[in-house]
């Protein structure tokens, strides 16, 4: 399976490109979308060579993508409300962006000044405009640092962490409206990564939109009658609920993306519109999207597979597991749609947490020793869990890069991943859980069962069953798994404040990553992964809230961490890359049980330029993203 996977990325690799750097001049505008024509005939809306950047950017379509027509409304199902926040996703508009290469390039910006992962100087594309025609410039950067990110009130944190190397933050000098620089005195090589993530660091706002809120800026009479009207408890909560370009659940706030939101919440159909002032364009000078509007429909997520089924969706991934395949594929040719088979992205598709800052001092200590987390790893049978979930076409193993990746490494991959109930049945004796119980359920060391409580969102169904098949094989080691279901938010919270013992997610975001890429994500620097989450919490703060890191592997982690963000070699970033996956490996601290499982992709009867080969990957790619939904486009509509 693993070998198989690698010409479906290199396939991939072909879907996506900017045109190089040479061609990125300005080009005349071709056609205007059919959408905009009255608009721009009755002068509400400047012709498009007015509203595009002096130099948009310039696509080109990948292998077997063709540029396409305009026109038509794409239906996609969403589990709840709030997931209207893929289109910030999937629109991918950010300020540098990865192709299906993973090379990083430039993409709201024109281009972007490098010295020594220190200094960085940010270009921006001259004439670009806000969705609602309002100019973006450096003018947003600049408020959105001074007046946002360092507003005690608005950022209590201050700045986001990765914006800070060794605590300082960068110096910011805006050096005209189209350029501005970041510098630090330490390097900071996971700057232009952080920029370029599913759920990027936003460093810009819409300064002409957001000042009106602003007790700096705006007419405090104004504002404290906004305040009320929302029903928030200040100037502060108000804009920080209007000022959110990933959630995009602001209809009146501007955005960069593809589609804009033109439906307030609550809601359970959602209509995106395409951005009039979107900067990408295709080769014929056409701006993009060609798809006119985006609908969102809100749906109960267990009846998702039904209705994509049911022909009731052009393009739907969310909502589908692998067990849906079978049934996906027999409604092909009666409701006109194909099924595309990815590969996902992550390090693995589940894997369990234990939680190292579980609040209960006796499952702590047991949690933090490396024996008990290598014992239960070993005692998951996955090749049960392959076969009755799967088919025997996911990877068994722990929680690591993919062969994508060159970082991965087999042994690393088969650490512990061996089914091998004597060697974990030596494990759990050697820590002294030699006491058994009813139902041969050792025992802890103040007498209580052996029960381990599995917390779980229960928005995947195959969850539930991996869970019951992980207790089935831990029943043979004297562990007895306890499955608990509840809401993403609940299980979360419960991790965060230390009340969970260990959850069940998918590993880390990125399987497939480089030693370019930051590994912040195998580190304690993140408060969901739920591994840590009270020292990721910690860190993410600057010491405000969560708990000093106070495990000596944990602790080398974000040394090595710290050491990468200072490396200047790809050689010694690969090192150390290498040490932190060895250390992950060894310590079993996220116990991963399969990987590369094939996500379904379901396409509409006439929706093109969706790659049949993809990777379904979070970080890097944003899914959807980095295949550019905007090229994706429906024969039969107008040219």
């Amino acid at each position: 399976m693993r070998n198989a996977v690698l010409p479906v990325l290199m396939a991939a690799c072909l879907a996506w490109a900017p045109a190089p750097a040479k061609a990125q001049t300005a080009q005349a505008p071709g056609a205007e979308p059919p959408a905009l024509a009255d608009a721009v005939a009755a002068g509400a809306l400047p012709p498009a060579g007015e509203r595009l950047p002096e130099v948009p950017l310039l696509v080109t379509m990948g292998e077997g993508l063709t540029e396409g027509a305009y026109g038509g409304t794409l239906r996609t199902l969403i589990g709840r409300a709030r997931d209207i926040r893929l289109m910030s996703v999937y629109g991918y508009a950010r300020l540098m962006g990865y192709t299906p290469d993973l090379e990083l390039v430039p993409d709201i910006l024109l281009a972007v000044d490098v010295i020594d992962d220190r200094v960085y100087t940010l270009h921006l594309r001259p004439g670009h405009k806000w969705s609602d025609g309002a100019p973006f410039t450096t003018e947003d950067f600049r408020y959105w640092w001074e007046d946002i990110a360092n507003n005690q009130e608005l950022s209590p944190a201050g700045p986001p962490a990765e914006l800070l190397v060794d605590g300082e933050a960068p110096t910011v000098e805006v050096i005209d409206e189209v350029t501005i620089r970041y510098s630090w005195a330490q390097p900071n090589p996971a700057f232009l990564d952080a920029l370029a993530r599913a759920r990027p660091v936003f460093i810009y706002a819409p300064a002409h939109y957001l000042r009106a809120f602003h007790a700096v800026y705006g007419d405090a009479a104004t504002i404290e009658v906004a305040v009320a009207d929302a029903s928030v408890s200040s100037w502060a909560a108000l804009h920080n609920r209007l000022d959110n370009l990933y959630r995009m659940d602001n209809p009146d706030l501007p955005t960069l993306q593809p589609w804009m939101n033109t439906t307030a919440p609550p809601a359970n159909r959602f209509i995106f519109e395409r951005n009039p002032y979107f900067h990408r364009i295709d080769r014929n000078g056409r701006q993009l999207p060609y798809i006119d509007e985006v609908a969102l429909t809100v749906a109960d997520g267990r009846l998702i597979p039904a209705m994509a089924n049911a022909g009731e969706t052009d393009l739907q991934s969310r909502g589908l597991n692998f067990s849906d395949v079978t049934v996906l594929r027999g409604g092909e040719e009666r409701s006109g749609y194909t099924t595309y088979l990815w590969p996902d992205g992550k390090s693995a598709h589940f894997a369990l947490y234990p939680n190292l800052n579980a609040n209960d001092p006796v499952w702590r200590e047991l949690l933090r020793d490396a024996r008990f987390r290598q014992a239960l790893s070993m005692g998951i049978d996955r090749r049960i869990i392959n076969q009755s979930l799967f088919f025997g076409l996911a990877a068994e193993g722990g929680n690591t890069m993919q062969p994508l990746s060159p970082l991965y490494r087999e042994n690393f991959f088969n650490m512990y991943a061996d089914y091998s109930p004597d060697r974990a049945n030596a494990l759990l004796d050697e820590l002294g859980l030699t006491r058994r119980g009813p139902n041969n359920v050792r025992l802890l060391p103040d007498g209580q069962p052996l029960d381990i409580i599995i917390e779980t969102a229960g928005e995947d169904a195959q969850e539930v069953d991996f869970l019951e098949l992980v207790a089935e094989t831990w029943s043979e080691i004297g562990v007895r798994a306890l499955i608990r279901t509840s809401s993403r938010e609940v299980m979360r919270n419960r991790a965060y404040a230390g009340e969970a013992l260990m959850t069940v997610w998918s590993g880390w975001d990125n399987g497939v990553a480089t030693p370019a890429m930051s590994p912040a994500e195998l580190a304690p620097t993140r408060q969901d992964t739920l591994a840590w989450p009270k020292w990721g919490q910690y860190f993410q703060t600057s010491g405000e809230a969560g708990e000093p890191v106070n495990m000596a592997e944990a602790a080398e982690l974000m040394a090595l961490y710290r050491e990468w963000l200072a490396s200047d070699s790809n050689a010694e970033r690969e090192e150390i890359w290498l040490r932190m996956l060895e250390i992950h490996a060894e310590q079993q601290f996220i116990i991963g049980v399969v990987s590369a499982v094939l996500q379904p992709i379901v396409v509409g009867a006439g929706l093109r330029n969706v790659p049949e080969h993809g990777v379904y990957s979070w970080d890097p790619g944003a899914q959807f993203g980095m295949y550019h939904p905007d090229q994706f486009w429906f024969e039969g509509e107008s040219d």
